[in-house]
């Protein structure tokens, strides 16, 4: 399909698609960069934006000057701790339906996953979920669905935030433009995906291992 070709070519050369977008809508970019935040964190039918290769990339034009750094990390840290705030309500508006199997546009697989990684970090999960993919998406509507205290979820809801923004814009705020990294971007891009879905695939290979055989 297209536009998953275009979704992996904006994501594995985000560098290039960052830059032509700051040229083109200059100031309006942080709107742009923070709706991409918000939508890949507040609706549970968007797991595959861009995330932390988005934060990184944003960092390093920070660095460049082409982006106000402290800006940028209050804006996204808004729209990350808004995303999750509009997911969690959408989990708990729609729990009655979840519970009947009425709404068919939650992919189940990924569900069940952040159900189980909810059954062992529990609240934690809020947090630990910031930094793996997909898992970030489903974990505020997951808690919505179980009606998770909302005063609870919202501080790990804020402190995930705080915690996921920074370590990635800042990384590519002082990384980024390192020439070896700058010189290979598309490669670096490559290696913070697939250390951000370490965790869950090593979490999936695992439960497959304690699955009883069937006899």
């Amino acid at each position: 399909m297209e536009w998953i070709a275009a979704l992996v070519d904006f994501i594995f050369h985000i560098d290039v698609h960052l830059d032509e977008i700051i040229r083109a809508y200059g100031l309006w970019t942080y709107a742009i960069l923070f709706a991409i935040v918000f939508v890949e964190t507040g609706l549970v039918i968007m797991p595959f934006l861009p995330g932390d290769s988005l934060l990184f990339a944003a960092g390093t034009f920070a660095a460049r000057g082409s982006l106000n750094p402290g800006t940028l990390t209050g804006l996204l840290i808004l729209a990350a701790v808004l995303g999750d705030t509009a997911n969690y309500w959408i989990g708990h508006f729609l729990a009655p339906r979840i519970s009947t199997g009425r709404v068919h546009f939650v992919n189940q697989q990924h569900l069940a996953r952040t159900h189980a990684f909810f059954d062992k970090h529990g609240g934690k999960t809020i947090v630990l979920a910031r930094f793996i993919p997909i898992v970030r998406t489903f974990a505020p509507f997951v808690a919505g669905v179980g009606a998770m205290d909302y005063a609870r979820f919202l501080a790990y809801n804020v402190g995930g935030a705080i915690a996921w923004v920074c370590l990635f814009v800042w990384a590519g705020y002082f990384f980024g433009n390192i020439p070896t990294v700058e010189e290979n971007f598309t490669l670096v891009i490559m290696a913070i995906i697939l250390l951000s879905v370490l965790p869950g695939v090593v979490e999936w290979l695992r439960s497959r291992r304690q699955r009883p055989s069937p006899r």
